[in-house]
């Protein structure tokens, strides 16, 4: 016995339109620009931090050095509420721009506590 050829029936394919979403340029770059001036204000409080654990270090015979890392962590810790005591909007924040300000904070101060210990600024501060 002969077997029945099977027509295979072709759905019709689905078609697949991208909508790009609308882009507001005006928003995009006010956001870019507070997300500017708060990477400002973290990097001169990091160097606030820095000088100041420089300081610690410098009248305790670098006995006090563990000292000025706590702070350093403590301060990059409670950036968001400082940030929010100085009135920037907290909610603003992007996720990913804070880790950066988080690591800038901690590389600029632990770096300028460093720098200013070793030997050309240690008798200045």
């Amino acid at each position: 016995m002969a077997k029945k050829k099977r027509r295979l029936v072709e759905e019709p394919k689905e078609e697949y339109e991208f909508t790009p979403t609308e882009f507001n340029e005006r928003e995009f770059i006010l956001k870019d620009i507070y997300m500017t001036k708060v990477f400002l204000v973290v990097t001169a409080l990091a160097v606030i931090v820095g000088i100041v654990g420089a300081i610690i270090c410098n009248h305790s015979n670098n006995d006090l050095w563990w000292l000025a890392t706590i702070i350093s962590f403590a301060v990059c810790a409670a950036l968001t509420k400082i940030l929010g005591l100085l009135k920037f909007r907290v909610d603003m924040l992007e996720t990913k721009s804070m880790l950066g300000n988080y690591l800038l904070f901690l590389m600029l101060a632990l770096g300028i506590c460093i720098l200013f210990i070793n030997e050309p600024f240690h008798s200045v501060l």
